[in-house]
């Protein structure tokens, strides 16, 4: 059966908001949960961004289900504190938290004010910081000189079993790339076929573990209103897809954005009014993709309707579809 999941945005809520509503995601019948981590948010009307590790904790500890986060280790955290936070949260929740490793975006990493790197340094970065992650978390003592540099670090407080780590891939290049380090795959996105090609090049690399999937949903009582939440909220998704990794600010996001690009907003969220049809077309995701988890996140910054439509009868809608098809 498909694990689902709530996928808390750090970016649009304050962090006592999203806790509330985390907590309150499990009690509506979520399986699982996730969360960013960002430093800033994608466009100026979001403001917010907490810092996801303090977060965790609480999130963790006021909740009984699995969770994940999407991180990048290598500018903003260096690799050593990155593990040690991993390995932190491991120890106190056993079994129950997955960091999914990605090579981040200029916006939250440029803060260091080291140079932005080409997307295949970024990459050769990651692999390197995975392995030196994977030996600390292992107990053992590390030295390493490449894109980053560790000086004899250890960690003393480890968890019995290490938290797998996950990939976080928005394209099959990336997916296949990362086949062989990763213990699981994230991607993102609602088109069934093109999620289905990220997953099916991971799986077809050798990629083993959990392949999940964070879905952008907009649920609104009128196309309209939602159409608008989207153009508020995640107006970002129409900047030209080339430059998304490089900006480095939230107004320059507003700037590139195209709010009269209907499909382009379309593309970044699933635009719906009626429970039983977005239970459908999120089945289809699942069936179509083979995923084993699917993550909503509605950009609303009203988290409440959406859970009690996910509470009465939506998530039930979408497993016995679901089961269906399966």
């Amino acid at each position: 059966m498909v694990i689902l999941g709530f996928h808390a945005s750090h970016e649009q809520l304050p962090p006592s908001q999203l806790l509330a509503d985390v907590q309150e995601a499990e009690r509506s019948g979520f399986d699982a949960a996730m969360c960013s981590d960002h430093l800033a948010p994608w466009g100026m009307a979001q403001g917010e961004s907490g810092y996801s590790w303090s977060w965790l904790g609480a999130a963790l500890a006021t909740t009984s289900f699995p969770f994940g986060t999407v991180t990048a280790p290598g500018q903003r955290y260096h690799p050593v504190i990155a593990a040690q936070a991993i390995a932190t949260l491991g120890e106190m929740f056993p079994d129950r938290f997955w960091p999914a490793l990605g090579s981040g975006e200029a916006l939250n990493e440029h803060v260091t004010g080291d140079p932005w790197p080409p997307k295949e340094e970024r990459m050769e970065r990651l692999l390197q910081a995975v392995a030196v992650m994977r030996r600390l978390i292992a107990g053992e003592r590390v030295d390493h000189d490449g894109h980053f540099r560790v000086h004899d670090a250890r960690l003393w407080s480890l968890p019995q079993n290490p938290p797998p780590f996950r990939a976080a891939a928005a394209s099959a290049p990336t997916a296949a790339w990362a086949a062989d380090w990763a213990q699981g795959l994230i991607t993102v996105g609602h088109d069934p076929q093109t999620v289905r090609g990220v997953l099916d090049a991971y799986r077809d690399a050798g990629g083993t573990g959990p392949c999940a999937v964070q879905v952008h949903v907009c649920v609104a009582e009128t196309e309209n209103e939602a159409l608008e939440i989207v153009k508020d909220q995640w107006r970002h998704a129409t900047a030209p897809a080339d430059v998304m990794w490089e900006v480095e600010q939230p107004e320059e996001f507003d700037r590139l954005a195209d709010t009269s690009d209907r499909a382009a907003l379309e593309r970044g969220a699933m635009i719906v009014t009626d429970d039983d049809d977005a239970a459908e077309r999120l089945a289809e995701l699942a069936s179509v993709t083979g995923a084993d988890e699917i993550f909503l996140h509605h950009i609303g910054k009203d988290q409440s309707t959406f859970l009690a439509r996910a509470r009465n009868g939506l998530l039930d809608g979408i497993r016995k579809r679901v089961d269906d098809r399966r």
